[in-house]
């Protein structure tokens, strides 16, 4: 094989919104409030080998708005990407798959949920930036002392183990 061959390839193919969800559900009453509303942020990374060295990553965001306990709006958006890895050391997928694929992804969420959520007619929210390699890391020591907690256990035939894919409440 020539040397190009071998080169390790990593080309976006194509970054889109996957998934967007919109609810008022105490429209227009709500808009009467004059309370400030409570916001509570949850977001989750996935990713999904679709075909040979093709990779889809996502980045899904639930934004749950609330005012004297009542909804006042709730917005989930997920958006993805397709990426293609190749000839790429086995060592460095998961930096490439959880770090590197969600940076490039998150910007178009933060601008399709900054949109939606101007629409609303709502005060507008703006996600803040998001360390992936921190929560990478996060999840790697939480499931390493899930492991080590289950081998630990007396009579632990056969424990489960997570996906990888925690939220993490920003």
């Amino acid at each position: 094989m020539t040397e190009t061959a071998q080169a390790p390839v990593f080309a976006i193919q194509r970054v889109y919104l996957k998934d967007l969800s919109v609810e008022i559900p105490h429209a227009p009453r709500i808009f009467l409030e004059t309370q400030q509303p409570g916001v509570e942020i949850q977001m989750d990374v996935g990713s999904e080998q679709i075909a040979d060295g093709i990779f889809e990553s996502t980045v899904t965001i639930t934004i749950t708005t609330k005012v004297a306990e009542k909804v006042a709006f709730l917005i989930e958006a997920k958006q993805g990407g397709i990426f293609e890895i190749r000839n790429v050391p086995e060592e460095q997928m998961p930096l490439l798959i959880n770090v590197v694929c969600p940076n490039i992804v998150y910007p178009y969420l933060r601008s399709n949920v900054a949109d939606t959520v101007q629409r609303t007619g709502f005060p507008p929210i703006h996600l803040a930036e998001i360390n992936f390699e921190g929560l990478y890391q996060q999840r790697l020591q939480q499931m390493q002392a899930e492991q080590a907690q289950a081998a630990a256990a007396p009579g632990s035939g056969s424990a489960g183990t997570g996906n990888g894919s925690g939220g993490a409440a920003h």
